[in-house]
């Protein structure tokens, strides 16, 4: 067991090092000016892309530009505007009462503790270490979609599906201040290269001298 660790810990840091020179300025992409709008947008990212989620909140936040605002509007309101990302009635209702927490407990800031956000209505534990990482620059490991298809076909983690599991097996291996960068490079690469509706493209990937490429 401790062998496999320190095999996978050695690939995991030869990964990092490759995907930081392959993706130099990977960050977030939702568009986010202040920490309450990436929760916003986190939220509506769930089954929709981050490029329509940058063009909803556009709309979103001429009408609601303050957290205020936006705990205050009333949940169709909302709805009708945030439609287009999906789920609108359940992305409303759990922004809204977000937004109400956020103005009623925390005098409309975010909180960075991730307890606290977990506390947080409509924020799971992707969302709450996207802030973490992201707003307040702490030790965080985002497991989107991205990542956990990534890190089973690269052999960092073996066959494991569920986000905390993962989550918990790569706090294992990836150093703490690394985790949030390399989680955005995650996705970068597997938009581009390392893709879920096609054959990945290992004849151009720069992981391919150190990918297990288990074919998950």
């Amino acid at each position: 067991m401790a062998q496999s660790c320190n095999i996978k810990k050695q690939r995991a840091l030869a990964i990092i090092d490759l995907l930081k020179k392959e993706y130099p300025d990977a960050g977030c992409t939702l568009d986010y000016n202040e920490a309450w709008k990436l929760l916003v947008s986190v939220r509506l990212a769930a089954q929709c892309t981050d490029a329509r989620v940058n063009v909803v909140v556009e709309g979103l936040y001429e009408q609601f530009p303050t957290v205020e605002a936006l705990a205050n509007a009333d949940v169709d309101e909302i709805e009708h505007i945030v439609k287009p990302c999906g789920l609108g009635h359940s992305k409303a209702r759990d922004i809204s009462a977000c937004m109400k927490v956020l103005h009623e407990q925390y005098g409309g800031n975010v909180p960075d503790d991730f307890d606290a956000l977990l506390a947080l209505p409509g924020v799971g534990r992707k969302s709450a270490n996207l802030i973490m990482g992201d707003v307040f620059g702490k030790p965080a490991i985002v497991t989107d979609t991205h990542c956990i298809r990534l890190v089973n076909r690269m052999g960092l983690v073996d066959g494991i599906k569920e986000p905390k599991k993962v989550e918990m097996e790569l706090w294992k291996i990836i150093p703490p201040e690394e985790g949030s960068d390399f989680c955005h490079r995650l996705v970068y690469h597997g938009r581009a290269v390392c893709t879920a509706r096609s054959r990945p493209d290992c004849a151009n990937c720069c992981l391919t001298d150190v990918c297990k490429k288990i074919g998950v």
